[in-house]
Parts: C-alpha cells; structure tokens; sequence
C-alpha cells in the first residue's frame, strides 16, 4: 500500500505564518533593484542597456523555472523542492550581495530567480495540508504578504544602499530568507508525492529556452552598438534563430513539452498570449524609464532624485498594482473579461502617451507610473484568468504557463528596449541621456499598447454575474 492514500497532516497558524514570512523576505528581495537601478549603474559603470539587463534576469530564471518546479513538487513533494528553491535564493542573494562587478551580479540574480518558483509550491502544501476553506484563506494572506513585502523592499531598498551599502541592501532579505526558509522546513511536515513519478522534466526544453531568452536579452542590450560591432550581433541574431527553431521543434515533439505550443492554436490562449505580451512591453518601458527619468540630474530635465526618493516616488504605484487584481476580479464578473481588458488598455495607452507630452513635475510621474501599474494588473490578471477559465482543467497549468512565459518576454523585451534607447541618445563622454529618448519610448510604447485594441475586440465578453 503506497502512502499517497494517507490522509495528509494538517498544519497549525505556525506553519503558516512560516510561509507568510517566506513571501515577505523573497517579495523584499525581488524588489530591490527596481528603485536602486539607476544608483546601480553609477557604482557599477553600467550603461542603460546593461542596466535592463539586470533589471529582467530574475524573470527570465523565474519563468524557466516555474514550469517546472510544479512538476518536481508533485514528484518529490512541494516541501522538499521548496526548499532547495530556496537554497538557491539564498546562495543568490549572498552573491549579490558581494558582487564586485556586473557579471557577478548577474550571476547572482539568475540565482535568485529561483524564488518565481516559491509562491506556487507555497500555494500547493498550503492546500495539501489545509481544509479547503482554510486554504483559499491562508493563500489570499500568502498572496498579500508578498506584495507587502515587495513594498517594504521598494520603500528600503534606498535607505540601505545609501546609508549603508548596495552590498546590505541584497545581504538583509537574505538573512531574512535564510531564516523564515528555516522556520519552514521546521514547521511544514515532509509530504509524499502527489503523483507517480514518471512524468517526464522536458530538460532539452528548458536548456533551448534558457538559450533563447539570453540570447534574446544580448542581442537588445548589444542592438545600440551595432555601427561598432556589427558581426558579434549578426553572430548572436544567427544563434538566436538557432536556438528559436529548435525550442520550437523540440515543444513540438516532446510527450511532456514544458511549453505545449500545440496550445497556441486555441484563439483563447493566442489572444492571451499576444495581449499579455504587447502589454508587459508597454508596462516595462515605465518600469525601466521612470525611474531613469528621477534620477536624471535637474539641471537638465530630470529629478536628481536618490534611491530613497524614487523608493517613495514608486510606492504609489506598487498600492496600485496589488490593487488591480482584486479589481481586475470584480469587474470581470460584473462586466466581462473584454470589458476590463479594453480599459486596462485604454488607461496604459493615456497614461504613457501623457508621459510623454508632459513630465516635467513630479506629480505627472506619480499618477502615471500608478495608473500604469492599475491599467497593467487589471490586463494580465483578465487574462490569466480568462485563460485558466477557458481550457480543460487538466490543461490549466500548459495554458497559463505559455502566458507566463510570454509575461517574461514582453517585461524583457520593452526593459531592453528601453535601455538601448537611452544607451543610443547618450552623447560620447556623457552619462545623461537625451531628454528626446525617453519621449520616444513613451510613445513608442503607447503605440504599441494601442494595436493591443485590435486583438481586445475579439474577445468573448466573458462571464457576468
């Protein structure tokens, strides 16, 4: 008789609260270097370009990792692989936190990456080992724990780089991860596997996406040096579509892809993609611009804002967006799914076309920068749902992968995209970008938002209650 047929050990308020802490430490640490960036590349002598570097590899790990964490917790036990998750958090957070250089730095956000991975397999022993009422509690406080701590982090993140170090402000949520990482695997009983494990790790998958989305971020950060460098970027564009085409072939024929692509052929899960996609490029540009835009020095058309001022300056904006989902949620019962879609777009298209007619005082980039976060959350949140929604359950977790994966992309690619706009407007000797750069990404990426209304148009209007 195989333990699987156990009745699964309940777990007490401790055990839980454990997990809360958990989400508060990995969501402090994910949010560290957004408002500390642009102090970052001035101690690291790192263009704009090698900035959105940094600023996306922790998604681009978090989406190659995520897929996969499911299936190794159903394997092995949501237990057991969270923490060795988080084992290679922490290993991460203690690199960055001495990183001399920007390829340590690098290296130690890779690392941290793992952590996308966490909130799921929190969210799986959450209701493995909790009745069902008590668990959709416990994850709704999971859920707003990481969001709070991805707030505290914003707020802190400046005070500690500037009064002490950028090496204390990676080095305090480490310590905080090392130890609620502890508390959880004191407190969170060992678990069998939920299924047999024969459900194969799609490995030559994971190393062709891996390949492609590194590949993909070189190529944009190299993009504003192409007059200099011409062949190493043809090189890269050529091993890019390398990488791309055999991604593509082998999804196509594995038994268990990690991305099924034979999913894109259904129009709901195509026009989540394609949404979410155009969207998170549109919302990254803010992400990466906005900041930037603080710390430009005020004798030319910034802010000279610091990182503590840009922690401040931001927060309106991260209320925001843990605002969005449970609007998002409301709405889409009331109105439809296509309804708040359609808004979402709508408000990101004003609010980044107004950033670029009038930034000038800092309230514009507050209420832009929030209205932004809104618009952003109220789209990916109706599409995430509308797509879980609208397969097999059994296929819940392909379709929502590929939106994840497309997430990452779009976050990537408009970060990328954004820096090399800077690097490419920033005179010979200087390190202030013109101030025609970052007009020309807000409405670029206005533009981009609006072709978003095509594809919206088409979607079923959704359940109403």
């Amino acid at each position: 008789m195989t333990t699987t047929l156990d009745p699964p050990i309940r777990i007490g308020k401790p055990a839980v609260a454990a997990l809360g802490l958990l989400a508060i430490a990995t969501g402090a640490l994910e949010s560290v270097v957004t408002p500390t960036l642009p102090l970052l590349q001035r101690e690291l002598a790192m263009s704009p370009a090698e900035g959105a570097l940094l600023s996306v590899m922790l998604l681009i790990t978090g989406a190659l990792i995520t897929p996969i964490a499911g299936k190794l917790g159903d394997r092995y036990g949501g237990e057991r692989v969270l923490i060795r998750l988080m084992a290679v958090v922490c290993a991460g957070g203690l690199v960055s936190a001495v990183a001399p250089n920007l390829p340590v730095l690098l290296l130690g956000q890779v690392l941290q990456g793992a952590m996308v991975g966490a909130l799921p397999l929190s969210f799986i022993l959450v209701r493995r080992h909790l009745p069902e009422g008590e668990s959709k509690v416990a994850i709704g406080v999971v859920s707003g724990l990481f969001v709070g701590g991805g707030m505290a982090g914003t707020l802190a993140a400046g005070p500690v780089a500037e009064g002490l170090s950028r090496h204390w402000m990676f080095a305090l949520p480490t310590i905080a991860v090392i130890g609620s990482t502890l508390l959880v695997a004191r407190l969170i009983p060992h678990a069998p596997p939920g299924r047999s494990p024969d459900t194969g790790i799609d490995l030559p998958g994971f190393a062709l996406l891996s390949g492609t989305l590194i590949t993909l971020m070189l190529v944009l950060a190299l993009a504003p040096d192409i007059a200099t460098r011409p062949l190493v970027l043809g090189a890269l564009i050529t091993v890019l579509a390398a990488f791309t085409a055999g991604w593509v072939t082998v999804e196509r024929r594995a038994v268990t892809p990690m991305v099924d692509l034979r999913m894109l052929a259904r129009p709901a899960v195509w026009k989540s993609c394609v949404l979410t996609f155009v969207i998170c490029v549109g919302t990254s540009v803010a992400v990466y611009l906005v900041p930037q835009l603080l710390a430009a020095p005020a004798d030319a058309y910034g802010f000279g804002a610091d990182a503590t001022e840009i922690g401040l300056i931001l927060l309106p904006g991260a209320v925001t967006a843990a605002l969005a989902g449970p609007i998002s949620g409301l709405g889409a019962r009331r109105f439809g799914s296509r309804a708040v879609v359609t808004t979402g777009i709508v408000l990101m298209a004003a609010a980044l076309i107004s950033l670029a007619v009038a930034h000038s005082e800092m309230w514009h980039l507050v209420v832009g920068k929030a209205m932004i976060a809104l618009a952003n959350g109220l789209c990916v949140t109706a599409m995430v749902t509308s797509t879980a929604t609208s397969v097999d359950h059994a296929d819940t977790g392909i379709a929502t992968s590929l939106v994840l994966v497309t997430r990452v992309v779009g976050f990537a690619v408009g970060a990328q995209l954004s820096g090399a706009l800077l690097t490419a407007a920033t005179p010979p000797g200087s390190d202030v970008p013109a101030e025609s750069a970052f007009i020309t990404g807000f409405i670029l990426a206005g533009i981009v938002t609006t072709t978003a209304l095509l594809v919206a148009r088409t979607l079923r209007r959704g359940a109403r209650k």
